[in-house]
């Protein structure tokens, strides 16, 4: 069995120093004088306001301390020192519930839910419906270590499930994820059914054989085209010549919270707050002094090209995963809306559907309350 170690943030005054540094001396480029600077990418007078409070507010040390509020550790697991957040909750051992973030996300998108899960009485909530938390950094991610090339979800899969058995000694669990976290959650399901009781998934990665076949399906994957023409130009990128954005970010922190930034703007839902209400400034910076700090803003883009070195997401004619899902549809996901429920139940065994009142992509920042009651909801029925 691997060694666990604990583990804590550390950044040195040195380290953090030249990064803003590097911040206070950016160049800013030419930037186009429109109405609307989102359109065009990170818009400028955002960005600078998040830059003067970055350098001039933001308290890394605090961050700091806020990142080490829950226990977390590394343990060696095949070729990775995998890092994680382990919170043994009123479960006791007894419940256990992995969660696994995406890009541009950490393991710090769950923050604002992890005692809620672990501990609701301190809410007001049932302590039977309580879990063991385990949330890893993915691999590449944060503060897991890097892989020499890229890696994908089917891959994590595996690495997080020997994390959870062999490591941690869990042999049964559930498992819940979003974006990169949701294939990783689902690939879980997929292939390692015997250890994974149930998944929980608020965004749907494995497409089913023949694609979509009902006039509803046709229509919802011509709009995932436009949507994809309109905003995937990132993941081409990614999943193409994920070193070319590597070679621009390097060295350049304003530049990598640029095309983060932009990323939680455009798939958040913003039609009843505005962005610095959904996610207040220090919130952000500390999700991309993650990327800064670790160096990871390279490994993480690599991800996307471990998707098109695995192969295909969708499966021979009446393959799917079996094991039973649960999908939360939060209804301000812009680009990765979700299929008709015809379709998704080709490709998983659906056993709960929830239409979430608000949201986004980033449910668990965006709408911590909704996420927690949703996943509490389906754990009762999950057994």
């Amino acid at each position: 069995m691997a060694e666990i170690k604990p583990f804590k943030v550390e950044w040195s005054e040195a380290a953090v120093g030249a990064v803003l540094d590097q911040v206070r001396a950016y160049p800013w480029p030419p930037a186009p004088q429109v109405s609307d600077g989102w359109s065009y990418g990170c818009d400028a007078g955002y960005l600078k306001r998040f830059c003067q409070r970055w350098t001039g507010g933001y308290d890394w040390k605090a961050a700091v301390e806020e990142l080490n509020r829950f226990p977390q550790f590394t343990a060696r697991v095949d070729d990775f020192d995998l890092h994680f957040v382990h919170v043994v909750g009123e479960a006791g051992g007894k419940r256990p519930l992995l969660i696994s973030h995406g890009w541009p996300g950490s393991h710090y998108e769950f923050w604002a839910s992890i005692e809620k899960l672990a501990f609701p009485s301190r809410f007001g909530g049932d302590p039977a419906d309580a879990f063991d938390l385990v949330v890893p950094s993915l691999p590449g991610f944060g503060f897991s270590s890097k892989p020499v090339r890229p890696i994908g979800q089917r891959e994590t899969a595996r690495l997080f499930n020997m994390l959870m058995t062999e490591v941690l000694g869990y042999q049964t669990y559930l498992a819940q994820g979003g974006d990169w976290g949701s294939l990783v959650t689902s690939w879980l399901g997929k292939n390692h059914g015997a250890n994974v009781r149930a998944i929980h998934l608020n965004m749907l990665g494995f497409r089913p054989h023949g694609g979509p076949k009902t006039p509803d399906e046709v229509a919802w994957a011509t709009h995932q085209g436009m949507m994809m023409d309109v905003m995937g130009a990132y993941f081409r990128l990614q999943a193409s010549k994920p070193q070319s954005v590597a070679w621009l970010g390097a060295g350049n922190p304003v530049g990598q919270a640029a095309w983060i930034i932009e990323r939680f703007h455009d798939w958040s839902d913003l039609r009843t707050r505005p962005f610095e209400e959904v996610y207040p400034l220090d919130r952000l910076i500390t999700n991309i002094m993650i990327y800064v700090m670790t160096g990871s803003f390279t490994t993480g883009a690599w991800y996307y090209r471990g998707l098109m070195e695995e192969g295909r997401i969708d499966f021979a004619e009446g393959e799917r995963c079996e094991t039973p899902t649960a999908f939360a549809n939060f209804p301000g996901e812009p680009l990765y809306s979700a299929p008709p429920r015809g379709f998704a139940q080709r490709a998983y065994n659906i056993v709960r559907w929830t239409e979430m009142p608000s949201g986004g992509h980033f449910a668990a920042m965006e709408e911590p309350d909704l996420f927690v009651d949703d996943v509490r909801a389906w754990a009762r029925s999950a057994g």
